[in-house]
């Protein structure tokens, strides 16, 4: 019987020694952040770019990058994922300058030239200030929300507070709790984890068009997360399928560039539906039920 006890007590000990680990050790297993120096200098072939500081309430200093074009059609501001920083991510606004609109990157806290405690909190809010600046420059009919990965969520929570023209998420997630018990099913993750990005939750206040795009294979965030994502607002939304393609690739297919083109250039048009099949049932069969 002692023996019994002692093992009992020993297995709810490693438990709880390994949720306090958790609880302490996230910040480092979700984010993967590079480091820039102060003196850093940003240099992207054929791009013009404009660089920017932010000083937060706090006093953290968020640093950010303008690609700039000739006579824009509005601004794509777009919240990268969870490694690295704009230095890297910077060769991405290629694909919507080519297309004649301004990108803005930031890096979140800790990330590149920023500074500051990260807690979800803290990223949101910055992320708010810098989208009122925004608007003091544009008008919000012609800014575009983009967000990848983990990005998907904080734009998803910037739309559901103003009233940019879209929203497009790249490889979203329904929430980061859900995608943790993915790996770690046993742990009271609703407890523990101090980022629980409930993409789902925000996306049901979203009022503009939403655009979801993702891969087939995606093995990190799976693809039916965007289908479950879709439902939530089905009249505004519209899912974007990349057969075959991950979580960290969908930039290398043609359908992608495809898509993201038709998202961006072309003009939602009402469709009239009358005379259309759209009330018409098909038969059901006598040992059918409802």
């Amino acid at each position: 019987m002692k023996d019994w006890i002692y093992i009992l007590l020993l297995i709810v000990g490693i438990y709880f020694a390994l949720s306090i680990l958790l609880y302490f050790l996230q910040d480092y297993l979700l984010f993967k952040p590079e480091k820039l120096s102060k003196d850093f200098q940003f240099h992207y072939d054929n791009q013009e770019i404009e660089e920017y500081n932010i000083t937060t309430r706090d006093g953290a200093t968020i640093n950010g990058l303008l690609f700039k074009v000739k006579e824009p059609k509005g601004i794509v501001f777009y919240l990268k994922g969870n490694s690295k920083s704009i230095k890297g991510w910077g060769k991405f606004a290629v694909d919507f300058t080519r297309l004649g609109y301004n990108v803005l990157m930031v890096d979140y806290r800790g990330f590149g030239k920023s500074t500051g405690k990260r807690s979800q909190k803290a990223i949101k809010r910055d992320l708010q200030v810098i989208y009122d600046k925004l608007k003091e420059r544009v008008a919000e009919k012609y800014i575009i929300l983009y967000g990848r990965s983990l990005g998907s969520g904080f734009a998803t929570k910037l739309a559901s507070m103003n009233n940019p023209r879209m929203l497009i998420l790249d490889a979203p997630y329904y929430s980061l709790s859900k995608v943790a018990k993915k790996y770690l099913p046993f742990m009271p993750l609703s407890v523990l984890i101090k980022f629980p990005m409930p993409t789902y939750k925000w996306l049901k206040y979203v009022k503009c068009p939403v655009h979801i795009i993702h891969g087939t294979d995606d093995k990190l965030i799976p693809y039916k997360t965007s289908v479950k994502l879709a439902k939530i607002k089905p009249k505004l939304t519209r899912l974007y399928t990349i057969i075959g393609g991950g979580h960290k690739n969908l930039n290398t297919f043609e359908a992608y560039h495809k898509m993201l083109t038709e998202i961006i250039t072309t003009k939602p048009k009402e469709i009239n539906l009358e005379g259309s099949s759209i009330h018409v049932q098909h038969a059901k069969r006598k040992n059918e039920t409802a």
